[in-house]
């Protein structure tokens, strides 16, 4: 049975269609997808233990597990637990470092902790209002908006912007994805960020 299955161009134009004749192969290539090939390194054995003294694992075992984490989207202790299963199926003995360490130490190493397997980096924009107080005598105390692009599956904050109170919320959205490094997959924002600049 020969089923038509319908693309959109990528400049938003009409539909073209086109017949998959080989549903078999088709169905294959799919399910490919998913098929993943890990492998580990001699040199990445060789230096994931720290020669010495108090830690366990070396910058390089905390970078790379890091990178896990953030290729998959994963939390911290899933990404340990990723980390100790493929050890496992590998039949590895090194020591895993537990989510603890690894936000301790990964604050310090200077990794991009954006990577995002090629979907892009999503973000959560949002603003809050800031009461500026100022000296006894300096005139009336003023407002500030801090408008914010956060990374919803951490919380981390990637961009900020402070702005006059008066400034619509779409204004400093430009500002805002310049900073951010990296390709940006979708973009969350309430309905004060519906406008022009924004778009």
């Amino acid at each position: 049975m020969k089923r038509a299955m319908a693309v959109r161009c990528r400049r938003g134009g009409p539909r073209t269609r086109y017949k998959v004749r080989d549903w078999a192969a088709y169905d294959h290539s799919l399910v490919r997808r998913g098929d993943i090939t890990v492998w580990v390194s001699l040199e990445a054995v060789a230096g994931w233990r720290a020669p010495g003294g108090r830690r366990t694992c070396t910058d390089a075992a905390i970078a790379a597990a890091l990178t896990v984490r953030a290729v998959y989207r994963l939390a911290l202790r899933q990404a340990e637990g990723l980390v100790r299963s493929i050890f496992t199926l590998l039949g590895l003995v090194l020591p895993v470092p537990d989510h603890t360490t690894l936000s301790r130490r990964g604050r310090t190493l200077p990794l991009n902790r954006h990577a995002d397997a090629g979907r892009g980096l999503d973000l959560a924009i949002d603003s809050t209002g800031l009461r500026l107080a100022k000296p006894i005598g300096a005139g009336h105390e003023g407002w500030r908006k801090l408008h914010i692009a956060v990374d919803p599956d951490t919380g981390q904050i990637i961009a900020e912007e402070l702005t006059r109170s008066d400034v619509h919320d779409t204004v400093p959205v430009p500002a805002l994805l310049d900073r951010v490094a990296g390709r940006i997959g979708r973009v969350y924002g309430d309905a004060a960020y519906a406008g022009g600049p924004t778009y």
